[in-house]
């Protein structure tokens, strides 16, 4: 019992000093939570079929994240235990003098940490409580459903999903806290504070010997991920990864070693006012926080990646919906199937989709009006013919699973316009001996575009044909989330005419229609009825095993669909964001606090050789926005390869797009990381001016 009060004061005691820590634990909790219980609050609101599904998989991927982040999470708070522990040295070692065992410092640490994670645990479940409710608010805006069902849920699944996934933790940091007790001497706990740090590396030269390794290899990772993205397969890139690692820990550990020596060297900067005593806490600091500053680097570059690619893809998903979905519905249908017209199956492939659907009573009058073309393919013009020689190495560099055998895609000119128009796109015009590429994925048409600066003939049939331009026409056939055209060929109507069922067979025929509707809710009413007409057995049974294909695409279906991939992709930035840079900001701010309470005598010399209170602070300062800024400057190094990387991968090319995710990341990360060094300053400044 006098242990369990010797416990309760002590916390009582240490509050102050380090709120942060339980803040920290109380916003992880609470965090850990809002995610875990999304399950619960979705469940109250009325979704569509489509809207459901990724629901679904966003909580799925969320359960997944969750681990990591109970990772993330377990290391800060060990992390954090051993600044804790190593901050009362001295207090441990009066207890053992005064003849306290350590089995009794560590039944100490046990109260203490079970004190804890009580009051993190009730703490933050209940602001996660709330914190859900507006989580619902968001969900249901982002996916715009309908929340008259919804009622002030508490979610127990993630109350113990929670305290489970802490609990481990907090079991972890006691038989952490007994281990290290028990490795401790009497003699070291008194000496602790006097100890001064020793850099970790002694040699200079062998410091800027691995300050250029670390550079050099930096630089081939930067290079690497950002301008041969495409050229990287996993095993690649898990070795940029694993270079990036390297280099940021040589990078930390290289400047321990060489820093305050080249500082010293700049003798008029290094005696001007505190600098001296500035850069030697600075330098002590680096040396025995080089691996923990490697990993606050890494969350922080994590952090800013994440967020910042992330909200610029929900963006741009939003942003070209309107352009890629400019009608209602498509539907493809496949044709030409190779047999003999007396079968059926080969008969009903004949038939254009407008013929198939009047042949399996559709109710028309659903439709207010549609357009019809048919998409053609010569089988010797394939993705051999378009790309040679020195193009195609790089084609197969970028695209390693491309079908080199695949066929092309041709549409005649009046056609292709025809749908254009119908779609509000640009037409084309093309005059005998001419064909025009049209593509709108940016990696193929940049290959296409040198294709086409180059002249490259096209022949299908005995006709050969040449470029009208020397760059791709923009625009698509069919609806999609994203920019996903990889190319077609435009000819002149006279080739469809001459070469159409010898040269040239029917790939495809697409039909592109809008609803009889104006009304959002009125177009799905309409859009459920042509499902049920889609999915009634009855009306394909003749093309089941024909190899006929079928497709449907509705404008509200992606629509849903982008919305939701937007959706999911913003909650999980958001929740690796906000972890992640907590976790790494509060790392520093611990390991900043714990060294204001071992150099408190050190700042108190200061005081004594006549150093105002001014200058004291602006030292404070100095060092603490150095130590801070040191890990966040090469994150942000760091983060303009990531998200080049990242922006090449997804194809992402929308730079307001990205200006607009930029600026959030950055208030965001000025938010939290500045309020976590405005907490930590005013904190070290309260304990160095103790008396």
């Amino acid at each position: 019992m006098m242990l369990f009060k010797l416990s309760l004061k002590n916390i009582k005691k240490s509050f102050k000093d380090y709120v942060i820590y339980f803040m920290t634990l109380i916003l992880g909790v609470a965090i850990f939570y809002v995610f875990n219980a999304m399950d619960s609050q979705t469940a109250m609101m009325r979704l569509s079929q489509s809207t459901k599904e990724i629901v679904e998989l966003m909580i799925y991927m969320l359960t997944g994240v969750s681990v990591v982040v109970a990772l993330i999470l377990g290391f800060l708070i060990v992390y954090a235990s051993n600044f804790l522990i190593r901050r009362r040295k001295k207090e441990f070692g009066i207890y053992m003098t005064l003849g306290m065992g350590k089995r009794e410092i560590s039944r100490i640490l046990l109260g203490e940490t079970i004190l804890i994670g009580l009051l993190s645990l009730a703490a933050g479940i209940g602001i996660g409580v709330f914190a859900s409710q507006f989580m619902s608010i968001l969900v249901a805006k982002m996916f715009e459903t309908d929340m008259s069902a919804y009622t002030f849920i508490f979610s127990r699944q993630a109350a113990v999903k929670t305290v489970a996934c802490f609990g481990i933790m907090y079991l972890i940091v006691i038989i952490f806290n007994v281990f290290t007790i028990s490795r401790y001497k009497l003699i070291d706990l008194f000496h602790a504070c006097r100890k001064n740090e020793k850099g970790r590396l002694k040699s200079s030269g062998l410091a800027v010997v691995l300050f250029a390794v670390s550079c050099a290899v930096l630089a081939y990772a930067y290079i690497q991920v950002a301008f041969h993205t495409q050229e990287l397969d996993q095993q690649k890139t898990m070795l940029m990864i694993v270079l990036g690692c390297v280099g940021t820990f040589l990078m930390f550990w290289s400047l321990s070693g060489f820093l305050l020596k080249l500082l010293q060297r700049i003798g008029k900067f290094y005696h001007r006012g505190l600098n001296a005593f500035v850069l030697r806490q600075v330098n002590s600091n680096i040396n025995t926080a080089v691996f923990s500053m490697t990993i606050i680097c890494l969350l922080f570059f994590v952090t800013i990646t994440v967020l910042s690619t992330g909200l610029s893809l929900n963006h741009a998903f939003r942003q070209e919906l309107t352009r890629n979905c400019p009608v209602d519905m498509n539907l493809v249908k496949t044709m030409d199937v190779p047999g003999s017209t007396d079968d059926p199956a080969v008969a009903a492939s004949l038939l254009t989709v407008e013929e198939s659907m009047k042949n399996l009573d559709f109710d028309f009058s659903l439709l207010q009006d549609w357009v019809e073309i048919t998409v053609y393919t010569d089988e010797t013009f394939t993705w051999n013919q378009v790309f040679r020689g020195e193009m195609k190495e790089e084609v197969e560099k970028k695209f390693p699973r491309i079908r080199w055998d695949g066929c092309q895609s041709i549409v005649g000119v009046s056609e292709y316009n025809k749908l254009a128009s119908y779609y509000g796109m640009p037409v084309c015009e093309l005059s005998e001996g001419e064909y025009q590429v049209v593509c709108d994925f940016s990696s193929m048409e940049r290959l296409f575009n040198r294709s086409l600066a180059d002249n490259t003939p096209v022949t299908i049939g005995e006709t050969t044909l040449l470029p009208r331009e020397t760059v791709c026409a923009d625009g698509f056939l069919l609806m999609n989330i994203q920019n996903s055209n990889l190319g077609f060929y435009l000819v002149p109507d006279s080739v469809i005419a001459e070469y159409a069922g010898t040269v040239l067979s029917r790939e495809e025929n697409i039909l592109a229609a809008n609803y009889a509707a104006e009304k959002k809710q009125e177009k799905k009413e309409i859009e459920e009825r042509v499902k049920a007409w889609m999915n009634d057995d009855a009306v394909w049974r003749n093309m089941a095993g024909s190899g006929i294909a079928v497709d449907g695409l509705t404008k509200i279906y992606i629509y849903d669909s982008a919305v939701g991939l937007s959706s999911v992709i913003t909650f999980i930035a958001i929740y690796l964001g906000i972890v992640f840079l907590i976790a790494g900001a509060a790392l520093l701010a611990l390991k900043e606090l714990s060294e204001s309470t071992v150099n408190k005598e050190r700042y108190a010399i200061l005081d004594k050789i006549g150093v105002d209170e001014k200058q004291k602070h602006q030292a404070l300062l100095w060092q603490m926005g150095i130590f801070f800024g040191l890990p966040m400057l090469l994150a942000m190094i760091h983060a303009v390869f990531g998200i080049l990387y990242a922006s090449n991968l997804l194809n992402m090319y929308a730079e307001k797009d990205m200006r607009s995710s930029l600026v959030f990341t950055g208030a965001f990360l000025i938010f939290v990381y500045g309020g976590y060094f405005l907490a930590t300053y005013m904190g070290s400044r309260r304990i160095i001016d103790e008396k």
